[in-house]
């Protein structure tokens, strides 16, 4: 073979070394390829195993053993020495031979550690045939086995040696350890599942596919790794799509998800919005729309569902408070995935400007569609969204539940009341333990004995036969009064005569929310302004979406204490969680001094030391809630997946 095509070869990668050299500088960042001996200082408990050979990823190799002659490499093992030196020399002779019938047979020796691979002998062969572009490199490999410490990186690399286990492959090293099951669950696969030769070569090129997609994207700005680019693509598009779209067609799809790659990525946190927008600039009050087609998709219709007729009930508020400046259809039966799509999309093909999704449950449907049709302005009711395209809302109903709290400490002559949960999804620990602060403000020994609605039981029953005469159950639906005289919404006790009578209820007023959402987008106040902010809007009782429903016959020494807390919390002089709380461990989570913030009461999985039972885990509840457990419980992460598509 010709040497002199070698030599070009080494005067283009010394170019390329230099001009990465420059870069890494330029950035701060070290230039040359990581030391594994550096990284493992101080480590006690590692331990190390024989792999034999394996194919390594040429791109997770990222540096030596040893110190050594790191300066003769960039961090991409690209040659920084001049052409006349010896180890240009040896590196042409290398490369001459990579070129040659024969090529480069001998593997190299390497170590590795946490899924990246460390040079023992052989740099010289790893940066030639990084050069010319090889994909794989043959090594004899030793790993450093971590001694486990329960560090969430630890255990996604563990979770990673079992997904190799079964898959062998190498591609896909996430850094949270719950993403291996959530691929799996995309994929159809049990975890443990051995793959079959046939799936792993089908998995490893349309995932390589997927890789020279995203590396079409600005990566640089997007501090993503591709695998976790793909968990987030896999919640929109079928796996089996990236056999069947072209490379045009996927990059397409991915520019279409751009910010919301952005924010699933972490590099800002979703932001919570705790109050109505109400000022908006002149440029956009005037390029505000005058009005505004809305659509509302619900799963059930008001007949079957309380919580649908509340939507309902909102839409009606909606029409009669912004009269002409909105046109309003209801889209229902949006009950399983497929529908639910359907309806999106009538609603969008004839002409929705806002499309509102009243339940989580709607939650990947909607963002299927939103990401189709950006212009069009999609709500979920739901809370935790990580999603730019998909703003959620909520309403803080935990505020309520501190008034209702307050009013069943009072009443509780034994100092015990019930509290019927729905499912432990976010926000819920929050009202439990508002109930609980606001029954000890009115009764200090009160306690609060915890059942869920989600378990198996007669739980009212129960109560009452264990002598418990005051219950928090289900909240009023809707602003209508009436429920409260069911005897199983709102709270109530029973009276001397064994008649169930009304205390009160949180309830919600959807009407507000919409009314405010759309006056601010009317006005020009509610605008993008950062398309890769994720927002979830969680307002409460200043807002006026959530409120206080109390019975007409309560004691009036009561009333006037609800109407305080209201008048309180609602100009802020009052805080149901600014006060020492200890948790059923007995750990101080408040001394007193502060505000909880919106992420702390949100994702709250603690109880209060008066509450009496815990949260239920996931194979705790009965089917009809896991499905909710599974979009927004509070243990979520460790639920196990269900299996979605096919390899």
């Amino acid at each position: 073979m010709d040497l002199q095509l070698a030599q070009e070869e080494y005067a283009l990668a010394l170019k390329a070394g230099q001009k990465e050299y420059k870069a890494l500088m330029v950035e701060g960042k070290d230039p040359f390829p990581q030391v594994l001996d550096t990284l493992l200082e101080g480590r006690n408990g590692d331990s190390v195993e024989d792999l034999g050979i394996l194919e390594i990823p040429a791109e997770l190799i990222v540096g030596t053993k040893a110190a050594g002659r790191t300066s003769a490499f960039t961090a991409g093992f690209l040659p920084l020495l001049s052409p006349d030196s010896e180890f240009a020399t040896k590196w042409i002779q290398l490369c001459d031979a990579h070129l040659s019938d024969d090529g480069i047979r001998e593997p190299i020796l390497c170590y590795e550690f946490l899924g990246k691979f460390y040079v023992q002998e052989g740099n010289k062969r790893v940066s030639v045939l990084k050069h010319m572009g090889a994909s794989r490199i043959p090594g004899i490999v030793k790993r450093i086995l971590p001694a486990k410490d329960g560090s969430e990186r630890i255990n996604a690399y563990y979770e990673f040696l079992e997904f190799y286990r079964v898959s062998g492959i190498y591609d896909i090293q996430f850094t949270c350890p719950e993403d291996y099951a959530k691929l799996l669950s995309f994929l159809g696969k049990e975890p443990g599942e051995v793959w079959t030769e046939r799936e792993k070569r089908t998995f490893s090129a349309n995932y390589q596919y997927f890789r020279e997609a995203f590396s079409s994207l600005d990566t640089k700005k997007l501090p993503m790794l591709p695998e976790e680019a793909l968990l987030l693509w896999l919640q929109v598009y079928p796996f089996r799509d990236l056999k069947e779209l072209s490379a045009k067609e996927l990059k397409k799809t991915l520019s279409a998800l751009q910010d919301d790659l952005f924010t699933y990525s972490g590099a800002e946190e979703p932001l919570v919005s705790t109050e109505p927008e109400t000022k908006a600039g002149l440029l956009s009050r005037i390029t505000a729309p005058s009005h505004l087609k809305v659509a509302f998709v619900h799963p059930l219709d008001t007949e079957v569902s309380t919580w649908i007729k509340a939507h309902d009930e909102g839409r009606q508020h909606l029409e009669d408070a912004l009269g002409d400046q909105v046109v309003v259809r209801s889209y229902f039966h949006a009950d399983d995935p497929q529908r639910a799509e359907e309806l999106l999309e009538q609603a969008v093909a004839e002409g929705a400007d806002v499309v509102f999704a009243t339940t989580p449950q709607l939650r990947r449907s909607v963002l299927r569609t939103a990401v189709k049709y950006p212009k069009v302005r999609f709500f979920n009711c739901s809370v935790d969204t990580h999603y730019s395209s998909v703003p959620s809302y909520y309403g803080r109903i935990y505020e309520a539940k501190f008034i209702t709290g307050a009013l069943a400490g009072a009443m509780a002559n034994n100092d015990r009341i019930g509290y019927i949960a729905a499912s432990p999804t976010f926000g819920v620990p929050a009202s439990i333990n508002a109930f609980a602060l606001g029954a000890q403000l009115t009764n200090p020994r009160a306690k609060i004995y915890l059942r869920w609605s989600c378990q198996k039981g007669a739980h009212q029953q129960d109560f009452v036969k264990d002598g418990i005469r005051v219950i928090s159950n289900r909240d009023v639906p809707t602003e209508n009064p009436a429920y409260l005289h069911f005897g199983n919404y709102g709270t109530y006790w029973l009276d001397d005569s064994d008649r169930w009578e009304a205390i009160g209820s949180p309830v919600w007023v959807w009407g507000r929310f919409y009314e405010n959402i759309l006056s601010s987008m009317l006005s020009g106040a509610w605008d993008k302004e950062d398309p890769h902010k994720a927002i979830n809007y969680w307002w409460g009782m200043d807002s006026g979406v959530i409120d206080v429903e109390l019975f007409d016959r309560l004691p009036e020494g009561l009333q006037a204490l609800a109407e305080m807390l209201r008048s309180g919390i609602k100009d802020g002089t009052v805080d149901p969680f600014r006060r020492k709380i200890l948790d059923q461990q007995g750990a101080v989570r408040n001394d007193g001094s502060h505000t909880l913030l919106p992420d702390e009461l949100l994702y709250m999985d603690w109880l209060c030391d008066n509450v009496i039972g815990r949260i239920p885990e996931f194979d705790e509840v009965e089917p009809f809630a896991q499905p909710m457990l599974r979009e927004l419980g509070i243990h979520r992460d460790s639920i196990p997946m269900e299996k979605e598509g096919s390899l």
